[in-house]
């Protein structure tokens, strides 16, 4: 089992765990190149009750979904600055916990503590008070929701990942500076990539004889599939092994990526910023 190793912790806790290529398999389905699926994406499972006194708030939390990548979070305000820097802060929740439209708001889904065999480290694009304001890894792409900042575990990075659609070409950097650039293969028209800011959701393994043996699922979706292989149709960066689509708009949505971004993408840690240039 490999981890990140992850720069500047406030918890030694942000690592990307890799899980089964199992995992990889039911989560992505076909993103390396089989036939997109055309059922609707589930809505995932009841939530446990994390506040509101009694059965009634009971009953509030078992309605609304966890957030995951498989699921949709209705209600979640939409990501007012798509386009907007941080200072890197990304938290874990010890355990699941609310997560509202709004400080002191109306509970719209739970955040688990894990997901994908791994910690569930996610952004923060808004502090007021003691909520944080995080990216989700629901759909819909660009969805946020306001957790309180009591019982989670918190971490900076410095790095960024940089997608940009009209050139083609990724770009990683560590604390603004430049640490890599490469040629990628982007969605085609039919099934564009993306965009906006979303962030680094997990590390998965495959089986060896798979395109990419790693996986780097997003928290954002195909914005054309519902499903795709029998998977969410989570966008990820994951590797090809022929480099000739590099350069060209020929995927289903997912980023390809050469064997060098593969190897330094997959040590960057979990809840990093990934923005995404039409």
């Amino acid at each position: 089992m490999a981890t990140n190793n992850p720069p500047r912790l406030s918890r030694r806790a942000v690592t990307a765990g890799l899980v089964p290529a199992v995992a990889a398999a039911l989560l992505l389905g076909g993103c390396g190149g089989s036939s997109p699926g055309t059922a609707a994406a589930k809505e995932g499972g009841a939530a446990a009750d994390q506040n509101g006194p009694g059965e009634g708030g009971r009953a509030r939390a078992a309605k609304v979904p966890e957030a995951t990548t498989y699921t949709t979070v209705k209600g979640a305000p939409e990501d007012a600055s798509p386009g907007g820097a941080t200072d890197g802060l990304v938290v874990n929740p010890a355990e699941s916990v609310p997560v509202l439209d709004r400080p002191d708001g109306r509970r719209i889904a739970t955040l688990p503590a894990t997901q994908l065999g791994g910690p569930t480290w996610v952004p923060v694009v808004e502090t007021s008070g003691d909520w944080r304001r995080v990216l989700l890894p629901s759909r819909p792409n660009r969805a946020t929701g306001w957790i309180s900042g009591t019982g989670v575990r918190t971490a900076r990075t410095p790095y960024t990942i940089r997608v940009d659609l009209a050139e083609r070409k990724l770009t990683l950097l560590r604390s603004a500076r430049q640490v890599g650039r490469w040629k990628v293969a982007i969605g085609g028209a039919e099934t564009p990539t993306p965009t906006g800011r979303t962030f680094l959701m997990a590390t998965l393994t495959r089986d060896e004889k798979a395109p990419s043996p790693i996986v780097l699922p997003l928290g954002t979706h195909s914005a054309t599939l519902d499903t795709f292989g029998g998977g969410p149709g989570t966008v990820a960066l994951h590797g090809w092994p022929d480099a000739s689509v590099f350069g060209r708009a020929v995927t289903h949505g997912c980023v390809r990526v050469p064997d060098a971004a593969l190897k330094a993408l997959a040590r960057v840690p979990l809840g990093s910023l990934v923005f995404i240039d039409g």
